[in-house]
Parts: C-alpha cells; sequence; structure tokens
C-alpha cells in the first residue's frame, strides 16, 4: 500500500471534512463548535486557498495537512492511518521547504504534543484558550530549521 502527498483537488473537500469531524467525534475532550456542513465548507475554502495537500493511501485520502507557508492550520488523519507515518511524511514535507513553522495545538492533545516534540518543535507559548474557536488552553509550537 502506497502512500502519496498530492496538492488538494475541490472535490476532495468532502473527504478532508469528513476527516475533520472524525477527529472532533474521536477527541472527548473537544467540543463540536461547527457543524459537519461547516467543516466541509471549511475544508473547501482551505482547498480553494492552496493550503491543502491530502495523503492518497489506495486511492483513497487518508489524512491532509493544511498550511500556509510556515503556518501549520491542522493536520488530521483517518483514524486507520494513523502512526504508519503518514502525519511525519506531512511533516517533513514541510520541513524540506520551510526554514521554519509554528503551529497550535490544544494542551488536552497529550498525543500531538509528543508528535511535535519527537519532530524538532518547541513549546513557545500557552494560552487559556480564549483566542481559539474551542476555548481550550492550547500551546504554540515552533520549528526552525538548524535549532537543536
Amino acid at each position: 500500500m502506497t502512500v502519496s502527498l498530492d496538492v488538494a483537488r475541490p472535490l476532495d473537500a468532502g473527504a478532508v471534512g469528513a476527516i475533520l469531524s472524525q477527529a472532533t467525534d474521536d477527541a472527548p475532550w473537544l467540543p463540536r463548535v461547527h457543524s459537519r456542513a461547516q467543516e466541509i465548507r471549511f475544508a473547501a475554502d482551505m482547498i480553494d486557498a492552496g493550503w491543502v495537500q491530502v495523503a492518497r493511501k489506495n486511492g483513497a485520502i487518508a489524512g491532509f495537512l493544511s498550511r500556509d507557508g510556515a503556518d501549520i492550520h491542522g493536520l488530521y488523519l483517518d483514524p486507520a492511518a494513523q502512526r504508519q507515518g503518514v502525519g511525519r511524511a506531512f511533516v517533513q514535507a514541510a520541513q524540506a521547504v520551510e526554514p521554519a513553522l509554528r503551529l497550535w495545538v490544544y494542551q488536552a492533545n497529550k498525543n500531538a504534543q509528543a508528535f511535535y516534540r519527537a519532530l524538532g518543535f518547541r513549546e513557545t507559548q500557552r494560552t487559556d484558550g480564549a483566542g481559539n474557536d474551542a476555548r481550550l488552553p492550547d500551546i504554540r509550537f515552533e520549528w526552525q530549521r538548524g535549532a537543536g
């Protein structure tokens, strides 16, 4: 089974939105603040902006990375594609073309924190969550090429 990373196409919005919705459903600590229809529309807007790269496995979308330059807005995988190197491939591809990357992770998302730390990201800030849609405390992580 080969996984390829490709630029998302407009018709991928439904699959991207479904993966985003599944991630919300699978995180009991994460409140649903957007409807599934809003998440598909959000996915379509990110795709139209050119921010989304998808992982295709056997023709199906297994995950996506949303990135605007150095800012990673989201990395979500279908549960069946987790812990298979897909997320790492997304981040390493971004690290290959950007000298620095930054993102936010909810403090409750311990798996994401460990994942980004393992890829060389460092915590730079914590907030009470007042600035995000879910109103959950979060952490800013940054990575810089050549940093220790």
